[in-house]
């Protein structure tokens, strides 16, 4: 369902591009200044056509930076979304995460055909799965966040991570052991390596990985080899913390109470339920920094960055990335998005060079039915298109020129 509850008011926006930089402080290169982009705009602003409260988005391509918003920052007042505010950056967590873990692959510090449980010894993993196999999602491990639906159709429920329940628990406390041990007293999925299933279970075992092979905690190691060394200030590790830092966005669930409909700001919530998995707090130029420098060869040796990139099984899923082919003329994209339970949604896309970047979040009521989410696919799709392949009708001209 589309946010109908919503005046036509609150729902308007008209984007602001390329100097809108200078709101939030950001540089924006000279090539960039003053850009009319208004495909990116239209783009951008579909989301808020179709229901999304607001959207921000950052664009690094051959023509420069460009950054822009739509929509409104909060229920009920007319500011803009911040163009390069915080936001819970949900899964894109996964990509920094196997990044990490790679690099101590590459010390010599893990060894990604081995076993987790000689690393782990005293959770009792299944001794078939391997480093690889986390990375990959096809351990076959219980997804702890939510549940899980078996393939002869009984459905084990997991913790609340969705719906009115998440809500009640949104504050909940969880440590990385505590969820991956509530994950293993579940059935799994599937023996270990013979199929695939996104599970966060994968990545918070990948975060224990990082802690005990270093001695230090995923915070400080995320500082330590990624953070610091490209300069992402913005980019945080919240632990328990609550509360987005800085200027940010509003997210909002919607939920029924005694018959009366009721509308919560969630900007606020604990995501230690996603630890290593889902859990970041970021921003468009720190995702951009990110993933620029990582497709570009900066963080890991060639041959290791080649493995993260090369896609395996039913998702075309490498470490941490999936691999996204966008027909004729476009090209492979490296990609991950985000999503935590309810309310935010963030976009890290790169061309294989990593020259040509893409870096949005937007903003939603939500809802258990997930509101105007049900569009969000078909939305990534035409912006996406519209950066890598300049647009779907300019997709569509270069394929029948080339024919």
């Amino acid at each position: 369902m589309a946010v109908t509850a919503l005046s036509a008011a609150l729902l308007a926006g008209t984007a602001t591009a390329g100097t809108a930089a200078a709101h939030s402080g950001v540089a924006v290169p000279k090539v960039a200044a003053g850009q009319d982009r208004p495909e990116l705009q239209n783009a951008m602003q579909a989301f808020v056509d179709a229901g999304f409260l607001g959207a921000q988005l950052r664009v690094h391509d051959q023509r420069g930076e460009w950054v822009g918003s739509a929509g409104v920052r909060k229920l009920g007042q007319t500011a803009k979304p911040p163009t390069n505010g915080r936001f819970w950056a949900g899964s894109v967590t996964k990509t920094f995460t196997a990044t990490l873990v790679l690099q101590l692959v590459a010390a010599g510090k893990i060894g990604l055909d081995a076993p987790v449980a000689g690393y782990l010894p005293k959770l009792g993993l299944d001794q078939r799965i391997t480093v690889r196999m986390l990375l990959q999602h096809t351990s076959g491990l219980f997804n702890y966040a939510g549940g899980e639906a078996y393939d002869d159709g009984t459905y084990v429920p997991g913790l609340p991570a969705t719906g009115d329940e998440w809500l009640d628990n949104r504050f909940h406390s969880y440590t990385p052991e505590e969820l991956v041990r509530f994950a293993l007293s579940k059935p799994a999925r599937f023996e270990p390596g013979t199929d695939q299933s996104y599970a966060n279970t994968n990545y918070t075992l990948a975060l224990l990985l990082i802690e005990k092979v270093t001695g230090r905690s995923y915070a400080e190691e995320l500082q330590r080899r990624i953070l610091r060394p490209l300069g992402l200030r913005d980019t945080v590790v919240p632990g328990n913390r609550t509360e987005l830092p800085g200027p940010h966005a509003h997210g909002y669930y919607r939920y029924q109470d005694a018959g009366q409909q009721k509308v919560v700001d969630i900007s606020r919530q604990n995501l230690s339920l996603l630890a290593g998995a889902g859990d970041l707090i970021s921003t468009t130029r720190d995702l951009h920094t990110f993933i620029s420098a990582l497709m570009s060869g900066k963080l890991l040796p060639a041959p290791l960055l080649a493995e993260m990139r090369k896609p395996y099984g039913k998702y075309n899923y490498g470490f941490g990335l999936f691999v996204q082919d966008l027909g004729p003329n476009c090209g492979t994209v490296y990609q991950h998005n985000g999503s935590p339970p309810h309310g935010y949604g963030a976009l890290m896309y790169s061309s294989p060079d990593g020259s040509k970047t893409l870096t949005a979040s937007v903003t939603w009521v939500d809802e258990a039915t997930r509101g105007p989410a049900k569009d969000f696919q078909k939305l990534v799709d035409g912006l996406v298109k519209e950066v890598f392949c300049g647009g779907p009708a300019g997709a569509a001209e270069e394929a029948k020129q080339s024919q």
